[in-house]
């Protein structure tokens, strides 16, 4: 018999026994399900926070005062709860001091490398934007971003106009109550009539501004909506602030080839600016904005590596459950095995089918836990506002597992079946 023969009797074998199989197929299928569908949705996380980060493009850095931190799961508390002086000294060691606004000018100003410069200072997270009109008064959420930047901030930022214009010099110099409004800004304000908006007078908590212009829509991801901001000057923010915080610097470069350069001659200036010493180790922290983006997806490789096994533990259940019913499989047709052979079948022709009939169970939950698994994880793709994602990589990776897994649970049973002795299989009841 030939090996075509062999699957294709397999293979009706396998239609056949619809309940077997079905039971079968599904837990092999429940099991890859699981790893392609958790694995597809990191995928869709691992996109949605490059394109989060990675708004300055590849060619640009920050300079903050200490490194960004991310926490994750339940662990995040344990160094807020050590408050021994020793504690705290390591973390005022690790932190460095706030970027003032004086050295945040100065670096401005005394940088020379041919570069783009920005100043920015945050102001709150939560405010308000009304417009208030003899009609009626249109009002966000209290969940918008306010900022203040400079000149260079709406470009390093990767924002562009949608309607009116960026910040003068003078403004920024002068703290002038003017704001640049985010789309989403818009539409709750203004629904949606940007050129509406041009010269219009809103209220950011109980502040007036005029509105000089409107970005385009960035879109939102899960974790950074860039749409739902309210950008003005830096002076601004000092000005209407009751507490300043900490300056940040941004720097672009016109080619990624001068990234490290223009990285090296910020270092230096910057700790000329801070009056470090020599010896002295930097008490401030850079970031590339494409590092931030890989920063927090390492901390999403350990889920990878859960759904791995998740996956080999269904996995091998379901290995377990396949040889199983293979075994029975082999009691059940005694007698059938004992014709095959009395007919002229040899012993590796019974072995070769039993072992695809295992083989085709195996890769049938495969290719329905793949589909549902793609399926599952981009669900989770269109919540973050991703493109579609299929992770090649393992969903090769899990048809050749299932092609291993049905083969290692079939080589007992096929064995077995290949060692009867047809005469007694024969007289088997």
């Amino acid at each position: 018999m030939q090996i075509g023969d062999s699957i294709g009797l397999a293979w009706q074998t396998v239609k056949v026994n619809k309940l077997r199989t079905g039971i079968t197929v599904a837990i092999i299928a429940l099991g890859i399900m699981a790893l392609i569908g958790i694995i597809t949705a990191i995928e869709a996380m691992n996109q949605s926070l490059r394109e989060s980060f990675s708004t300055m493009g590849a060619n640009g850095f920050n300079i903050r005062f200490r490194e960004r931190n991310f926490f994750m799961g339940g662990n995040n508390n344990r160094s807020v709860q050590k408050t021994t002086k020793s504690a705290q000294k390591v973390r005022t060691s690790n932190t460095g001091r706030f970027i003032t606004y004086q050295e945040a000018v100065g670096f401005k100003r005394s940088y020379t490398y041919p570069a783009t410069v920005s100043i920015s200072l945050r102001g709150s997270f939560n405010e308000t934007v009304q417009y208030i009109t003899n009609e009626k008064a249109y009002k966000t959420n209290p969940n918008v971003a306010f900022q203040g930047g400079d000149e260079n901030y709406l470009e390093l930022n990767g924002y562009k106009m949608a309607a009116g214009r960026n910040f003068t010099l003078n403004e920024v110099e002068t703290g002038r109550a003017v704001v640049v409004i985010g789309d989403e800004v818009l539409n709750r304000c203004f629904e949606g009539n940007a050129k509406k908006a041009i010269d219009k007078i809103v209220k950011i908590g109980n502040r007036p501004y005029l509105v000089i212009g409107v970005l385009e829509k960035k879109g939102a991801s899960a974790f950074l909506n860039l749409d739902n901001v309210a950008i003005t000057s830096y002076n601004n923010i000092r000005q209407v602030s009751s507490s300043i915080g900490t300056f940040s610097i941004g720097v672009m470069v016109s080619d990624y080839k001068l990234l490290d350069n223009a990285v090296g001659q910020a270092t230096g200036v910057f700790r000329n600016i801070r009056k470090l010493d020599i010896q002295e180790n930097d008490n401030f922290y850079i970031d590339k904005s494409d590092a931030l983006a890989e920063k927090f997806i390492g901390f999403l490789s350990g889920i990878t590596g859960s759904a791995a096994v998740i996956g080999l533990i269904t996995l091998i259940g379901a290995a377990i459950g396949l040889m199983n019913i293979m075994l029975v499989a082999v009691t059940e047709r005694t007698k059938e095995v004992g014709l095959s052979k009395a007919i002229g079948a040899t012993s590796q022709t019974i072995r070769r089918q039993f072992l695809f009939e295992s083989i085709i169970i195996s890769l049938l939950g495969a290719a329905i836990g793949i589909v549902l698994g793609v399926v599952v994880g981009n669900i989770f793709g269109i919540i973050l506002n991703t493109g579609f994602v299929i992770p090649w990589g393992w969903v090769f990776a899990g048809v050749i597992i299932c092609f291993v897994t049905g083969l290692l649970a079939g080589v007992y049973p096929a064995g077995k079946a290949a060692k009867l002795d047809p005469i007694v299989a024969l007289r088997y009841e």
